[in-house]
């Protein structure tokens, strides 16, 4: 198996013969000398070291035999809940005493803030083309409505609803976040109303300015005057149906009257140049107006009105 296998020779420390006989005689201890070919010792030498080294791999391969077995198990860590980023803006509502609004946004986008907003107020918020894209970073504290809005964008419409009949505020219905010159909503984007009730008069002289002052003073002698002047309503009435006098007013601000309330009471009215929702108050306590304010110009504008039926008065058992 081995071709370097080691050959030990024994020599005496003559090299002469011996007989045999003398040899038989001779039965002292005979030192003896080992001899090692040199050739034969260089095989032994890395035959050993070959050896040396099959035993260190035969040694270590059962432990890396099989690398799932070698690998020492790895220890299941529970990956962290990832929380939900959150937005870089806070918004905070309040109703008592009265609505107010405060914010802080830090690099913000628009989109998420109005949305935010909608979702608190409970009513539609449009953004302009541009609003959708920009974001912002802004701070305020505690501002009513329209300041609080006017800060957000350049240009602000708000769409309200007033209640006569409520010592409420105005509810708003709808905001929008306009670019500069986007220009103004469609009337009906959030208020709509499919009832309109329309007003048919004889006298062919509506709209006409007098000129005379007879025509003045037959003018002034009318039981119904209605005009709207600078953003101001002016309405003289004397016993006139109220159904009469709001289809009035809407002819002269070109809005849609829907009239649920047909009752024929005869009212008087003497108001001079007051703001639309004042004159309403003044009419009625069943008048819904709905208008849109223009924050950016400080207009309003009338959108519509409705005659409400009374409330049904309730009896107790």
């Amino acid at each position: 198996m081995f071709d370097g296998f080691l050959t030990f020779v024994v020599v005496s420390p003559t090299s002469r013969r011996v007989p045999a006989r003398n040899a038989r005689k001779n039965k002292g201890p005979t030192p003896v000398k080992f001899i090692v070919y040199r050739d034969c010792a260089r095989t032994a030498t890395l035959l050993v070291v070959v050896i040396l080294a099959c035993f260190t791999i035969v040694s270590a391969q059962p432990a890396t035999a099989n690398p799932q077995e070698a690998k020492p198990p790895a220890t299941e860590t529970a990956a962290p809940d990832k929380k939900p980023n959150k937005p870089g803006f806070v918004w905070t509502v309040k109703t008592r005493p009265i609505l107010n609004l405060s914010l802080k946004a830090e690099k913000a986008k628009m989109a998420e803030v109005a949305q935010a907003l909608s979702e608190k107020l409970k009513i539609p918020v449009f953004l302009g083309p541009e609003r959708q894209q920009e974001t912002i970073s802004i701070e305020f504290s505690e501002l009513i409505l329209e300041p609080a809005l006017q800060l957000l964008s350049p240009t602000v419409y708000v769409d309200y609803e007033l209640d006569t009949g409520s010592m409420n505020p105005p509810k708003p219905l709808g905001i929008f976040f306009f670019d500069a010159n986007q220009g103004e909503p469609p009337i009906t984007a959030v208020v709509t109303g499919a009832n309109q009730s329309m007003l048919i008069e004889g006298n062919t002289e509506d709209g006409v300015e007098p000129t005379t002052d007879e025509e003045k003073k037959k003018l002034e002698e009318q039981p119904l005057q209605v005009r709207y002047e600078s953003a101001l309503l002016t309405v003289k009435a004397k016993q006139q149906p109220l159904p009469v006098v709001l289809l009035k007013i809407g002819e002269e601000l070109g809005v849609p009257v829907d009239i649920q309330n047909e009752r024929l009471d005869p009212i008087d009215a003497d108001i001079s140049k007051l703001p639309i929702e004042d004159v309403m108050r003044q009419l009625s306590p069943h008048i819904k107006l709905y208008y849109r304010a223009d924050l950016t110009r400080g207009n309003k504008r009338a959108l519509r009105m409705v005659l409400a039926e009374p409330p049904k008065a309730t009896h107790g058992p």
